[in-house]
């Protein structure tokens, strides 16, 4: 039987990871290997690395501000608050912020992020 749990949000758990985003991890648990949901927050005129996921699906939830979104190879599309980003393993990708206020997303990854599935691309 699974345990009721309740993980409270600690702005100092952020950091800095080499995608180039500040990442906090809401939820990111071995006793919950289905998903993990990360806070990923990037500063305005910031472009993340291009990178892909090994094994795992991501989803950017847009929670604030506005970005331009860079996926495979489709063509950039503007995300803003409320838009889901649907992004596949192996699938290269990168996110930009084009406002004038931190661009904050869930990224919501199933199985969870584990940081060996996490590939740079040049």
């Amino acid at each position: 039987m699974e345990k009721t749990t309740i993980y409270h949000y600690d702005p100092d758990k952020e950091y800095f990871f080499i995608e180039g985003c500040f990442i906090n991890e809401l939820s990111n648990q071995t006793s919950d290997p289905d998903v993990s949901i990360a806070r990923a927050r990037v500063r305005p005129g910031v472009t993340t690395r291009w990178h892909h996921l090994n094994e795992t699906t991501e989803r950017y939830v847009i929670l604030e501000g506005q970005g331009i979104v860079e996926i495979g190879d489709e063509p950039s599309q503007v995300v803003s608050v409320g838009d889901v980003v649907i992004i596949p393993p192996l699938t290269r990708q990168r996110i930009s912020n084009n406002g004038d206020n931190d661009l904050i997303f869930l990224a919501i990854c199933t199985p969870r992020f584990n940081e060996s599935n996490y590939t740079e691309l040049s």
